[in-house]
């Protein structure tokens, strides 16, 4: 079956779009990132076909490119639009896809619509990424608990940086997820640093 994953971190800069770059690899998948705030530096579209190797037409266009580093709706309102969050429809593309979200899942696209309120919609199963920092209990289990109200499926939790055993067990137990691994913080960042990471941290078949 194919698959395609909604990527979603449990607060800003946890590491997700190097975990989707990771995945992206991986699989051989088609990449969307929705809707991008802030275009001033390496957009996270160009910074997954940069590390994942994907070729330019797995780079899906973005729905919405927006300059300001901001929440979307902030950074959609400050340029005098609005997000037409009702029609973020995921791509049909042949082959997995892995969709990453703006942020975590409560970040707002407009004044009104919420991003877990388009990933309702879309029904995917999602992949928390999730930092081993202190804090990542808390925000996990939170993030955890709001995709569970809203009857979202939780493929499992990635984890991000230096192993935190007690958290992530913690995590993994209360949350009632699948571990699916984790990725360490790469002193050097590369296609082919990630992918060694990559391969050893996780296994294929858990995305299959």
């Amino acid at each position: 079956m194919t698959r395609r994953f909604v990527i979603v971190g449990t607060d800003t800069g946890v590491g997700k779009t190097v975990f989707s770059a990771g995945l992206v690899q991986a699989l051989g998948a088609s990449y969307w990132k929705p809707v991008q705030a802030g275009l001033d530096e390496e957009t996270d579209s160009q910074t997954v076909a940069r590390l994942s190797g994907a070729p330019q037409e797995r780079i899906l266009p973005e729905a919405w490119r927006l300059r300001l580093p901001a929440s979307p709706h902030i950074a959609a309102r400050a340029e005098g639009v609005e997000i037409d969050a009702a029609n973020l429809a995921p791509p049909d593309v042949a082959g997995p896809l892995v969709i990453e979200t703006a942020g975590g899942v409560m970040v707002p696209l407009t004044d009104n619509i919420l991003t877990i309120d388009v990933m309702t919609l879309w029904r995917l199963p999602v992949i928390l990424v999730a930092r081993t920092r202190l804090g990542t209990i808390n925000h996990s289990l939170l993030t955890i608990e709001a995709l569970r109200h809203r009857d979202i499926a939780i493929h499992g939790v990635a984890f991000v940086g230096e192993e935190e055993r007690a958290a992530q067990d913690t995590i993994v137990r209360i949350g009632e997820v699948k571990a699916l691994g984790r990725l360490p913080r790469l002193a050097v960042l590369s296609k082919e640093t990630l992918r060694a990471a990559f391969d050893a941290a996780f296994s294929r078949t858990d995305f299959e």
